[in-house]
């Protein structure tokens, strides 16, 4: 099975699509990646959504990713005598480590580190930001604040600190048990939740030791100071648009998804835009018009792949919801202003031979009209500087690593395929003419472009070009 267009899809399973037909139809429709959010959850659960995937992949003979998406730590206040409180404009506001119930004048936020880190004026925003109280004054085991936008707070609402680097890893116990246990499981990306600088990816790196690819969550404005950085370690990013547009004013969000992305595209890292794409689609069968336009735009940006959450997950209609997006997708990429804006977008090759070798494959592609660019790549490392270039057609992702073509449908215009290993030009040559012609991308007298690392298996070799015909037998 091939996917006629280059963007990819990630659905997030859940309640509403947990059995083996409801994952498999979503597979259909058009998902390229589903994510496990371990915020929801049993181990069981997940673990059982994970064999019903491979059972799929076996089935459909396509490697298929599995995103396992870490919760992070989430700061909270605690509970309220009676539930809930009704704060007013101008009031006074006391948050503190006291365990006791709070009330219309105090609550307890268990998080000394915020404490720690806060100035007076800083702003504290909660319950998504329909709250905000300013801080006053403080000390290590308190705030005072007063109340500037008002309203009802109850338990265990979210608080967040913007503009404030705090002092809290991204991996809190659970977030470690998680990933121990996502690992074993075989996950194939894991995203990271809560990243503020350069130093949180390097703690989880450190913990996964390779086993699986980093996707780093953006959606504190803080680590926007440190963008390049936290790029440069990430194996991919992804636009987190829940919290930074919770912590962002909302007109400041579109700009900041727009540099993320052209960011993360000239490094040549998978970039994922997430967060309400199709959001009335959890009750309607269909999108709204502003919601079209928004995973259009994203699509036009160049992001490798747009996100479903609760659309898939607890949704009424998790099969349209992925419909609807291939279609919107598949619409866009035939649009000419696409390959306008593509082109235009397109970041200038660094000084490099394998960014050399995969620009020079774009322009042959184009210039020959061939049918596919096809990578031989041991790490992924080649086939994602061919993605980098935006080719006009397909670019096959030969390897013999399972993981690593799992790893690759998150990246646009990718289709992976397991390919036994090859020792020479002439056998390089031959296996990508043979799957090329197998998987449905060339025909007879059709031409291929090839890249590769020599020598064959060394990750980040890339220095071969090869035009190549699909002869008949």
């Amino acid at each position: 099975m091939r996917r006629s267009r280059k963007a990819k899809i990630i659905a997030t399973l859940g309640p509403a699509s947990s059995s083996p037909q409801a994952i498999e139809a979503l597979f259909v429709a058009g998902a390229d990646v589903f994510r496990l959010n371990f915020s929801h959850g049993s181990y069981a659960e997940h673990q059982q959504r994970y064999d019903i995937i491979r059972d799929i992949e076996r089935k459909m003979r396509r490697p298929v990713g599995i995103l396992a998406d870490l919760q992070g730590p989430k700061l909270r206040v605690a509970n309220f005598v009676n539930d809930r409180v009704t704060l007013r404009s101008g009031q006074q506001f006391r948050l503190d480590l006291d365990p006791t119930l709070g009330d219309d004048v105090r609550v307890n936020l268990t998080h000394p580190e915020v404490f720690a880190a806060l100035k007076a004026g800083t702003e504290l925003l909660l319950d998504d930001g329909r709250l905000r109280l300013r801080v006053e004054r403080h000390s290590h085991d308190f705030a005072e604040t007063v109340v500037i936008v008002g309203g009802e707070l109850s338990n265990h609402k979210g608080v967040n600190v913007p503009n404030v680097v705090l002092p809290i890893s991204p991996l809190t116990e659970k977030d470690k048990a998680d990933l121990a246990f996502a690992l074993d499981m075989g996950a194939d990306w894991v995203a990271l939740s809560f990243v503020q600088r350069p130093e949180d990816v390097a703690e989880i790196k450190r913990m996964v030791g390779g086993r699986a690819l980093i996707m780093s969550k953006l959606e504190k404005p803080s680590a926007i100071d440190y963008l390049e950085e936290i790029i440069e370690l990430s194996d991919g990013i992804m636009v987190a648009r829940g919290d930074l547009g919770v912590e962002c004013p909302p007109e400041s969000v579109p700009i900041l998804q727009k540099r993320i992305v052209r960011s993360a595209r000239k490094a040549g890292k998978p970039v994922v835009v997430a967060t309400q794409m199709l959001d009335s689609m959890i009750h309607s069968p269909t999108p709204t018009r502003a919601e079209a336009s928004d995973v259009a735009t994203a699509v036009y940006d160049g992001a490798d792949a747009v996100m479903l959450s609760a659309e898939t997950a607890a949704g009424e209609y998790p099969i349209d919801a992925v419909t609807m997006m291939d279609r919107i997708i598949e619409r866009v990429e035939t649009d000419e202003q696409y390959k306008i804006i593509l082109d235009a977008s397109r970041p200038p090759p660094t000084g490099t031979t394998r960014d050399a070798i995969s620009a020079a494959a774009r322009q042959v592609a184009h210039t020959l009209s061939v049918a596919a660019v096809v990578t031989f790549t041991s790490s992924g490392s080649t086939t994602l500087r061919a993605a980098r270039e935006r080719p006009d057609v397909p670019v096959l992702c030969l390897t013999t690593d399972v993981t690593v073509a799992r790893q690759m449908a998150m990246v646009w215009g990718v289709h992976s395929v397991v390919a036994p290993e090859v020792h020479s030009f002439a056998e390089m040559v031959a296996v990508a003419l043979r799957v090329s012609h197998e998987q449905g991308f060339a025909h007879w007298k059709d031409q291929v472009v090839i890249t590769a690392g020599v020598p064959f298996g060394t990750p980040g070799t890339t220095n071969i070009l090869r035009v190549a015909v699909v002869e008949e037998p």
